[in-house]
């Protein structure tokens, strides 16, 4: 019997598989794979190449896979190396092997999350703004700043000495622009104005 595959699905898994066929690694395996597989895989790759720090339950969802058809295609994807992964606290998330050092793996997991990456749009259109400025423009209590502050500085994100700032704040910058689409409206926007927040030198 031939297994029947829902049509929004299969354009769900052609879109980001055209992305993923592209990438260097991306024959790995290919031998032993059905179409289907194949297809399962590109699409992993495609996404995480644009969607890099996306965790388990949104690749699954987003590419319309099943539970155990995303662990079975991430697990063989990871075992090759072609993808690693990391937790991060109740997630773990995944990006493609070789493409981003220790400090941008944790920087695009604290980006996926609302608060923190609009705490660090915030310092980075000012950086002078303060706990209780940040606090006022995401529409969050100060101890919720206060609390994502801690858990950035710990990741080596933000220095909360005598107030916030960005550590690297250029690295976080173009990780902001890079992936924007993939992080929602507030980065999109930020992006879109980047070149206001770059010094050149004459």
């Amino acid at each position: 019997m031939t297994r029947e595959v829902d049509p929004d699905k299969r354009a769900t898994l052609r879109r980001f598989a055209a992305l993923g066929a592209a990438t260097p690694l991306a024959a790995s395996g290919r031998a032993s794979a059905t179409a289907d597989d194949s297809d399962a895989r590109d699409a992993i790759r495609g996404y995480l190449a644009t969607t890099p720090g996306a965790h388990f339950s949104k690749l699954r969802d987003d590419l319309s896979l099943a539970t155990g058809e995303t662990q079975h295609h991430l697990k063989r994807l990871e075992s090759v190396g072609e993808i690693v992964s990391q937790k991060d606290g109740d997630y773990r998330r995944y990006f493609p092997a070789g493409r981003f050092s220790a400090f941008e793996r944790r920087a695009l997991g604290y980006l996926r999350r609302d608060t923190p990456r609009g705490m660090i749009l915030g310092l980075l259109r000012d950086p002078d703004a303060s706990g209780a400025d940040l606090a006022r423009s995401l529409d969050v209590s100060r101890a919720t700043v206060s609390n994502y502050a801690t858990a950035l500085a710990d990741a080596g994100l933000v220095d909360t000495e005598g107030g916030y700032s960005l550590e690297r704040p250029t690295e976080l910058l173009t990780l902001l622009v890079r992936y924007a689409d993939s992080f929602g409206p507030d980065a999109v926007a930020f992006a879109d104005d980047a070149a206001t927040f770059i010094s050149y030198d004459g």
